[in-house]
């Protein structure tokens, strides 16, 4: 049986790493006044954010549509069997549900549509080890017992500059995000049952980037082997720091480099950072 492996394109995965393994990709689109970009394809992610602040709002993301997805699984059809779906959080987008109705419409592939419960490059790690077992020859129901697995160990902590971004996309609720803004709180955020919340609210940015690198520090401690994720918005330099801050100290760490690109970005905002870990 020949698997296919689709996500989108939230995991942020690069060119390199897609061509690589193989993964296929159905883009999330940001709207700016009535002008819809599809992220990867319309605009990179530097236009993004120099095109947010030229701009008088904040833009508008939008899922692809069921006919989008539709059309990605057919064209998938007269190459694969079957096709594993990987998609953020079916708390703050309707992607993933998007993608289990155009399964339910196509025909010759079998569909089997993943909810990541969660975004970013964490989602591209769950596509990295579906696309490592497709190729191994794996079955679709192998590949998914694996991902429920990492599902167990994954871990992502974020945090951001402003917390009205969040507030004013409907991603975090309105209350806390004032609690935060009025006392120029900086709370460390992660996915709690697929939605983001707040996981410890700490003064500055500076404790909270500590206060996540110390749980990442907690879980490389036991000696697992582990891969790590530094993910940025719009300022790779902070996020080489802090990977040059734990690398040396773990052997037991594989670690890289990601980014927050213009649909998570329109809702973090520039500045924010996160780090994502699981257990091998």
């Amino acid at each position: 049986m020949k698997v296919a492996i689709m996500t989108d394109s939230t995991a942020y995965l690069s060119e390199r790493l897609l061509k690589q393994n193989d993964i296929h990709v159905v883009p999330l689109s940001v709207v700016f006044d009535d002008t819809s970009y599809r992220e990867g394809i319309d605009i990179t992610t530097e236009e993004f954010y120099q095109k947010v602040k030229a701009a008088e709002q904040l833009p508008k993301t939008s899922q692809p549509s069921i006919g989008q997805i539709t059309k990605k699984f057919e064209e998938l059809a007269d190459d694969y069997d079957a096709v594993i779906s990987i998609h953020l959080s079916s708390g703050i987008s309707g992607t993933y549900q998007a993608a289990a109705s155009a399964g339910e419409m196509v025909e010759g592939i079998d569909v089997y549509p993943y909810d990541s419960e969660i975004s970013c490059m964490a989602q591209g790690f769950y596509a990295l080890e579906a696309a490592e077992m497709a190729k191994a020859e794996k079955s679709p129901d192998e590949i998914i017992q694996q991902l429920d697995h990492m599902k167990k160990s994954i871990r992502a902590y974020f945090m951001v500059d402003d917390l009205s971004h969040l507030q004013r996309g409907g991603r975090l609720n309105g209350a806390q995000a004032i609690v935060g803004s009025l006392l120029q709180v900086k709370p460390v955020l992660h996915f709690v049952d697929k939605v983001i919340v707040p996981f410890e609210k700490i003064r500055t940015r500076k404790k909270a980037i500590n206060r996540i690198l110390g749980l990442l520090e907690e879980d490389a401690g036991k000696g697992k082997e582990m891969k790590v994720v530094f993910i940025h918005a719009n300022n790779e330099q902070s996020a080489v720091e802090l990977k040059n801050r734990v690398d040396p100290a773990y052997a037991n760490m594989e670690s890289m480099i990601s980014y927050f690109g213009p649909v998570i970005g329109t809702h973090l905002g520039e500045g924010a950072i996160g780090v994502c870990w699981y257990m091998k």
